[in-house]
């Protein structure tokens, strides 16, 4: 079990660890607007503009995350050579971060999620710019040395998969490579927070973070209560042949199943406002944890935490140390 006395100072061991984000960044647009009347045009509402806002999306939320909690981050994407892709670094750099491992894919554009809004923050509609083809030649080997590159240093490794085309079976296979060559000789711990078309290149991480729809895709296991949970989990990290899975199962908390822990942590969020990104969040407190050398154990719970705290915040959004302190 835990004691929860511990992790205080686990959360003030995150500053300065350096950890390395590999993923499908993403800039998420949110125009706000005021709906009082439906088009006569057609049965949608009208949306009179009052205000426009961007956050960091995807890998690069997972990134900010990281950086807000006090780790040194480096953060491997790519962007297209457009407006949103200047946008993306501008944001990164405003929070503290570079884009140096960055690759520029001109053939594409910067993933950019663009939501309408009202002021009660109900979502009217999406409008999604990408090209989700997987990366390739001279793209992907640019990113396979930028992971090899920034792995050198890192405590904790990170994949972000959204499916958009910066995780392929050679990036995968480029930190697994750095993770059982680091200079101390240990394995540094490598969190995937996955999609199951890629589930077959996953073997080898430290722990893989499927959402309770994408355990029960990839397992055929129904997850009605713990013990399907449990058997769920089982299942998963066969098939991902992993060390540990964590299956976040939002309102019912969590599934923890690790070598040394096989159990349910029940959810602590008071209001829930919106579950956007609330999986970066949980990732990047894991990766950061562990690298702060927690139990997988300390690092679920300290993940459950940090979830609980970001799903009462609307969007994509960050955990602060404090705020993480004070809900321990």
């Amino acid at each position: 079990m835990t004691s929860d006395h511990r992790l205080p100072a686990l959360v003030d061991r995150f500053e300065g660890v350096p950890v390395l984000v590999a993923g499908d960044v993403m800039l998420d647009r949110f125009i706000v607007g005021r709906v009082t009347r439906i088009s006569p045009e057609a049965p949608v509402p009208i949306v009179r503009f009052e205000s426009e806002y961007v956050r960091l999306g995807g890998a690069a939320n997972v990134a900010h995350n990281l950086s807000v909690l006090g780790a040194r981050v480096s953060l491997a994407g790519i962007v297209g050579d457009d407006p949103a892709g200047a946008a993306l670094r501008a944001h990164l750099a405003a929070a503290g971060m570079d884009g140096e491992s960055l690759v520029v894919d001109r053939t594409r554009p910067t993933t950019e999620k663009v939501r309408v809004v009202t002021e009660r923050n109900q979502q009217v509609a999406r409008v999604d710019y990408e090209r989700d083809t997987d990366a390739s030649g001279d793209v992907e080997r640019a990113l396979v040395d930028a992971v090899s590159r920034r792995a050198r240093d890192a405590k904790a490794m990170l994949v972000s998969d959204y499916l958009k085309g910066a995780i392929t079976r050679p990036v995968i296979e480029a930190l697994l490579t750095a993770r059982s060559a680091t200079p101390s000789g240990g394995r540094v711990p490598l969190v995937i927070d996955p999609k199951i078309p890629h589930l077959s290149c996953y073997g080898g991480a430290t722990l893989v973070t499927p959402n309770h729809h994408e355990a029960e895709v990839a397992t055929h296991v129904r997850i009605r209560g713990e013990d399907d949970a449990r058997e769920a989990a089982r299942v998963f990290r066969a098939l991902a042949q992993c060390e540990a899975v964590l299956i976040t199962r939002g309102e019912h908390g969590m599934w923890l199943s690790a070598p040394q822990a096989e159990e349910s942590i029940p959810a602590v969020a008071r209001e829930v406002a919106d579950v956007t990104g609330a999986g970066d969040t949980v990732v990047a407190t894991l990766a950061l944890a562990l690298a702060a050398g927690a139990t997988m154990r300390d690092a679920a719970v300290l993940a459950n935490y940090a979830a609980g705290i970001v799903v009462g915040k609307f969007g994509p959004a960050t955990v602060t140390r404090e705020e993480l302190l004070a809900a321990i």
